[in-house]
């Protein structure tokens, strides 16, 4: 592989060494050279915060779950806020039910704690935290209560956020990663911006702002691919509604949370198509997904970069599927929800798990699939998710029909991906004048990760 002063491909091949010329970047490189892979859909800035806060992701016990909130709260001056994240009610084998505020001020009492549920979609507070926010302890925490409780939380300086967050970004590198689709607050993107100017930034990273910040956007006249190849802006992030871990998921059976009201979906929908604005519209439920597909409809085909994406789509009715091709909107899933969400989604969703996590459905009726992982509500490592798109199904025999091939999970890894931000033309393929971006994989694992011809990471 050779590659120019510019970060493009010149070559590739055996004889990439002579057809590049004397100024040429040669890679000789042992195991399999792909594509630069991407993440399609990422929480960058709760990835930084997790570093600076109380993590209790993985943890299957209740019981251990309060002892870290003990310990992490006996670290901390008195009266100050403990913050954390990544607790899953659905994974604790000693006590399923859902948690309550008692039980946090039994092991700090007096604290405002504030834990945010794995799915990011609740929250667990103490009884202070409650009464800091004005609300009664009886009220589940969840969906767009939970932002208004982070409101009253203490800001990290800039220094330790842009420390955590460039943490985590070389982290994702060692992962094989080369791109990235932030789904994040302006608070992210000051930080990318600042990392930018100091030539920080090892992966590329395209930013999707949250629907309250539309207006600013249309003031500003900020459009879609604006900025460079490290660092650009390109849709707009609104949900319509919550998830399944939460139970909030919006299904046809009317079950579930309209986040976003139908009317104010077409007008948002119809203020980004104004804007030169993309939008992705998470819908988890099929309810949420079809007023998606309802909303993008009458829209479709506005513009040529028009390229709506529809964020997880966990449960799509089978008579929708084809509505993704004709409206033109791309399948930003997540395979490693299917992995984590099985045994959840065959209780909540009894009957419908053969129209869930469709990856090679939608693939089959047209729809562009752009893959991603979530994070931190899944791992970020996409072999992982390579994998549970293709293999883990069959092995699993979990509607092993709605598995991929090697092949279309890596290109909705790449192609698919690139496709979903408007860069198919500079990345997500091997080509001559692409952008030299790779993910060398030997033995199962990733050896090295290129950037624009430079190496981001590498395996001693």
């Amino acid at each position: 592989m050779a590659a120019g002063p510019d970060g493009r491909i010149l070559a590739v091949g055996d004889g990439a060494r002579a057809a590049a010329g004397r100024n040429a970047v040669v890679h000789d490189l042992s195991g399999a050279v792909w594509p630069g892979l991407h993440d399609a859909h990422i929480h960058l800035e709760h990835l930084a915060l997790r570093r600076l806060g109380l993590e209790l992701q993985g943890i299957s016990n209740r019981a251990r779950v309060l002892e870290r909130v003990r310990a992490g709260a006996a670290r901390l001056p008195a009266r100050a806020w403990l913050i954390g994240q990544g607790w899953n009610n659905d994974e604790w084998l000693d006590d399923a039910s859902w948690p309550r505020p008692e039980e946090l001020d039994a092991v700090a009492g007096g604290r405002p704690i504030f834990l945010v549920r794995k799915d990011g979609h609740s929250a667990w507070l103490s009884t202070p935290a409650y009464a800091l926010a004005g609300i009664d302890p009886s009220v589940p925490i969840k969906e767009t209560l939970v932002g208004e409780v982070g409101k009253l939380l203490p800001e990290p300086t800039d220094v330790e956020f842009d420390r955590a967050l460039s943490s985590e970004l070389r982290a994702l590198a060692r992962k094989g990663l080369t791109s990235v689709h932030a789904m994040d607050t302006p608070r992210a993107f000051r930080s990318f911006q600042r990392l930018h100017a100091r030539r920080a930034l090892p992966l590329r990273v395209t930013w999707n702002l949250p629907a309250a910040d539309l207006a600013a956007a249309e003031r500003i006249g900020i459009r879609s691919g604006w900025g460079d190849h490290q660092l650009r802006i390109w849709g707009v992030k609104a949900f319509l509604d919550g998830s399944l871990g939460s139970r909030t998921a919006e299904m046809l059976d009317g079950s579930g949370v309209a986040v976003l009201p139908q009317p104010e979906l077409v007008e948002l929908v119809r203020r980004c198509v104004g804007a030169g604005l993309n939008v992705c519209l998470h819908a988890i439920g099929d309810g949420a997904v079809r007023r998606a597909l309802d909303a993008l409809e009458p829209v479709a085909g506005s513009w040529a970069r028009w390229r709506p994406r529809i964020e997880h789509a966990q449960c799509v009715d089978p008579t929708d599927a084809p509505r993704f091709r004709r409206v033109g909107a791309v399948a930003s899933m997540q395979p490693l929800h299917a992995v984590s969400d099985r045994e959840l989604a065959d209780r909540e969703w009894a009957g419908r798990t053969a129209s869930a996590y469709a990856w090679r459905r939608l693939a089959a009726a047209g729809a562009v699939l752009a893959f991603g992982s979530d994070a931190p509500v899944e791992d970020a490592d996409p072999l992982l998710g390579l994998a549970a798109a293709t293999t883990w199904r069959r092995r699993a025999g979990w509607h092993p029909d709605l598995a991929l091939s090697q092949a279309a999970a890596l290109r909705a890894y790449t192609v698919g991906a690139a496709y979903a931000a408007g860069m198919e033309g500079s990345v997500g393929r091997l080509r001559p004048g692409y952008l030299c971006d790779l993910s060398v994989i030997d033995g199962g694992r990733v050896v090295a990760t290129v950037v624009g011809g430079r190496f981001t990471w590498r395996r001693a």
